[in-house]
């Protein structure tokens, strides 16, 4: 009996989390097939700037803010425990308030855009390890790994591992011909990269 009693404890959440997601994903900018995601383990502010490609998945804890600026995840997107993905910024630098006390039309300071919030935009096919840290302004690029713990705050290259705080490229998962090799078999001619681009990205990273 006190066996009963413990999973039906375990399944009411969950059976009440598969009813929240359908509200979210109405709620969403774009929601894919087969997204999963965990709302009410989770903490998501802006979800109509937050567009979510086929398949991915969004793991319990995470926690995703997009009020300022949106953040697109694409397709085949894995996350490990408690990724953090943050769209924008506090101003810091008005003389005689508090941090907590600058408002909207503080970032704003004049203009229609806010230099502190910038869109993130997460490539298919990017696995983020646990406790990954995303911070505003950032595209993954595609097939990209960022290691667990790693607190991203530059643009990274296609099929790159990154880590570290902040984190840097460590390597690439393939060579040139290994990843046209692997995008023929994934994506149609008109969305791979070609060996000319390719090379170009690598040019910036000697070594890798």
């Amino acid at each position: 009996m006190i066996n009963f009693c413990i999973k039906i404890s375990k399944s009411i959440p969950y059976v009440l989390d598969k009813f929240i997601t359908v509200l979210y994903k109405k709620s969403m900018k774009y929601c894919g097939k087969n997204v999963y995601l965990r709302p009410m383990f989770s903490d998501f502010k802006g979800l109509e700037n937050l567009s979510i490609g086929d398949d991915a998945i969004i793991p319990k804890g995470s926690t995703f803010y997009c009020t300022g600026a949106p953040l697109t995840i694409g397709r085949k997107v894995i996350f490990g425990p408690h990724p953090t993905i943050i769209t924008g910024d506090h101003r810091i630098d008005l003389i005689g308030k508090y941090i907590a006390d600058v408002s909207d039309e503080d970032k704003l300071n004049g203009s229609n855009v806010s230099p502190y919030d910038a869109p993130v935009v997460i490539e298919d096919d990017v696995w983020c390890g646990a406790n990954v840290t995303i911070l505003k302004g950032v595209t993954i690029g595609r097939g990209c790994v960022a290691a667990a713990g790693a607190v991203v705050t530059k643009s990274c290259p296609p099929y790159s591992i990154v880590g570290g705080v902040p984190a840097k490229v460590l390597k690439f998962r393939f060579s040139v011909d290994q990843i046209i090799e692997h995008e023929k078999n994934l994506y149609p001619e008109s969305e791979r990269y070609t060996r000319k681009q390719l090379e170009e990205i690598r040019e910036n990273y000697p070594g890798k």
